[in-house]
């Protein structure tokens, strides 16, 4: 087990078919206690009971400091210490530029990325006491290629800020042991997606797509499951696609 012994915190993790949920199920898989967040405390707490015993779930709202503060607290409280923290938290709008107004910009900033710094923030000093920790931000090929399918472009300038406030933080906390590392995944089967991908906008993304086939939640879960592990110990302010050739740099 590739966890075994280690605390995790998972934002946005309540989400039954999502990316968070996937990782907090591989994650204990490999031994490692999860505190599930989400905005809901009855679903975070349904999620982190169908894992096992040993897990907590904790309401909690990204774009809120003091309860990332609050979060942050209680799970170290229940575990002891934490050493990952996955900033999976997110949301899209599939909005032009022109359509976008303040209120879309502030929304879909606030959670993916105001939401990485607040969370981070809330937890960096306990890993830094420690000297120890690893922290994988969600970022998205929508951020390297200018747009995506379900995202607008205020969706991409968020994760393209994810990307550069992860860089950041991986300098400067490196020499105190924390690892920070972000991951780029993108056309992946989940709730976001659910309902909005027709069969032929299926068949028309897949001619661009190598490997022929759009992603599923698990996926994008065993990379944070290799930057949440020593398979990873060397490696900090990487940036690792997960999108079956979709982007090819």
């Amino acid at each position: 087990m590739l966890l075994k012994g280690r605390t995790a915190v998972i934002s946005g993790a309540a989400s039954p078919r999502g990316i968070g949920l996937a990782t907090a199920r591989l994650f204990a898989e490999h031994g490692a206690r999860v505190a599930i967040l989400d905005l809901d405390q009855a679903a975070s707490d349904a999620a982190a009971a169908a894992l096992g015993a040993g897990h907590v779930g904790i309401a909690c709202d990204v774009t809120d400091r003091a309860a990332c503060a609050a979060a942050a607290g209680r799970a170290i409280a229940a575990f002891g210490h934490v050493d990952i923290l996955i900033n999976n938290a997110g949301i899209t709008e599939p909005l032009r530029f022109l359509d976008i107004e303040p209120r879309n910009w502030e929304r879909v900033m606030g959670v993916n990325l105001t939401g990485v710094f607040n969370l981070s923030q809330a937890l960096l000093p306990h890993m830094r006491e420690r000297r120890s920790g690893s922290i994988g931000c969600m970022s998205s090929v929508s951020a390297q290629r200018g747009g995506g399918i379900f995202g607008g472009p205020h969706y991409s300038a968020a994760k393209a800020g994810v990307l550069g406030l992860a860089k950041a933080m991986a300098r400067e906390f490196g020499p105190s042991g924390i690892r920070v590392n972000c991951v780029t995944p993108g056309l992946i089967q989940t709730d976001i997606t659910g309902g909005k991908l027709t069969d032929e906008m299926r068949t028309d993304i897949l001619k661009g797509i190598p490997l022929n086939r759009l992603g599923t939640a698990e996926d994008v879960a065993r990379i944070f499951l290799f930057l949440a592990s020593d398979l990873s110990a060397y490696v900090t302010g990487a940036v690792i696609d997960v999108n079956g050739g979709m982007l090819i740099h």
